[in-house]
């Protein structure tokens, strides 16, 4: 439904001035609300701002109040443009449709309607029952995109998946012998940090751990930059994560979950009670093996579902890398392209198996932003 259905008949170009300015304010919120959508709310009388917010935190206000709250009195008779149906429903807080017929409001114009079916046009029915003039569809395409990992849970029950490598202009992601230290510049490997401290979830499989021993936290420069702390998950069919690790060592402050094959022999199995025993969640994982991996990467994504994982980065391998795009699970990708040739056929490349024999089948992505991240190209992919 679009808003010129509105019997005032608005003025569209008015209308998405507005609704841009919600979008940027939604902006903000995010990695501070997930898994709650980011929304942004703007209030609008005789053309002139008079309040506007966003959902600051999990659990607190909703964009529509925060934006009430400015306008005040100013409410009554006023516009308000928000990037997602406002809900109708009790949860963490009250109805922000109660609150704007309360608050005497005379148009709502929503840029998308919210998926959860605790609201699916509920919202928007409710505020029209209350003779509030309502349109939807003004920004629509940019409301999704913003939403899309928030979307995709209410629709999938799984994460939107990142997947982030750093490589040389000729596709490498390190040497034959393993050696990825360095590729990417300085201000790349920042910008990566900033990333895990927004992200629900950092992913990696155990070849990555045995190799690397990362520590998987967010380190960016600002302490502002991290806005959650990230579940950090490993890929282990055989529970072989070393206890000298600093994933296991860290677990008491920074979660760890193992996914690991359901059958163990008795080795593994010890080695499971020994993780557990430090402070580690070991998720056994059904199904078939996916490719090179010994876990079917589809029921690992099952089950961040249901732990309301909302944006997960997968850091590596290049195998696991591999089989996430094979299975067609990858919905981002975060490139950083470094001004350098390795030209070794056996270098570590990304490893998808057979998945593209002709180019008919490779895997394409939309370029969402590509810009200079110091020394490095860094290209954004949607798929």
């Amino acid at each position: 439904m679009d808003a010129a259905t509105d019997s005032n008949q608005p003025d569209l170009a008015e209308d998405a001035k507005w609704m841009r300015r919600a979008l940027e304010l939604a902006e903000l919120g995010r990695g501070l609300v997930e898994p709650n959508p980011v929304v942004g709310a703007v209030i609008i009388k005789n053309g002139e701002l008079v309040g506007e917010g966003w959902h600051e935190k999990f659990g607190g206000p909703h964009a529509e109040i925060r934006a009430l709250e400015v306008a005040g009195a100013k409410a009554a008779g006023a516009t308000v443009y928000v990037t997602l149906e406002p809900c109708c429903h009790t949860g963490k807080t009250g109805p922000c449709t109660t609150a704007l017929v309360a608050a005497g409001v005379a148009r709502v114009s929503a840029a998308v309607l919210d998926p959860n079916p605790l609201v699916a046009g509920r919202g928007i029915s409710e505020l029209r029952r209350h003779s509030v003039a309502v349109g939807v569809g003004v920004c629509a395409r940019q409301a999704s995109q913003i939403n899309a990992p928030f979307f995709k849970l209410m629709d999938q029950k799984r994460p939107w998946v990142i997947a982030k490598w750093a490589q040389s202009i000729d596709g490498t992601l390190g040497d034959r012998f393993g050696e990825s230290k360095w590729i990417s510049c300085a201000e790349s490997r920042h910008q990566v940090h900033r990333l895990r401290g927004r992200v629900d979830a950092v992913l990696v499989g155990i070849n990555t751990v045995l190799a690397d021993d990362p520590l998987l936290t967010a380190r960016p420069h600002h302490p502002l930059d991290i806005r959650r702390r990230a579940m950090r998950c490993v890929l282990d069919g055989h529970c072989r994560l070393p206890m000298h690790s600093q994933l296991v060592q860290t677990a008491g402050e920074y979660p760890v979950l193992v996914f690991h094959q359901r059958q163990l022999d008795a080795a593994a199995a010890q080695r499971r009670e020994h993780l557990m025993a430090a402070g580690i969640d070991c998720i056994p994982v059904d199904g078939e093996t996916s490719g090179n991996s010994s876990l079917n990467l589809a029921a690992v994504l099952d089950s961040l579902g249901t732990r309301s994982i909302t944006n997960l980065l997968v850091e590596g391998g290049s195998r696991v890398i591999g089989d996430l795009f094979a299975h067609h699970l990858v919905d981002e990708a975060h490139v950083y392209i470094a001004p350098m040739i390795v030209g070794d056929d056996q270098a570590r490349r990304i490893d998808a198996g057979n998945m593209a024999v002709h180019l008919a089948g490779a895997a394409r992505g939309t370029v969402a932003s590509q810009n200079l991240c110091g020394s490095d190209v860094h290209l954004v992919l949607l798929f």
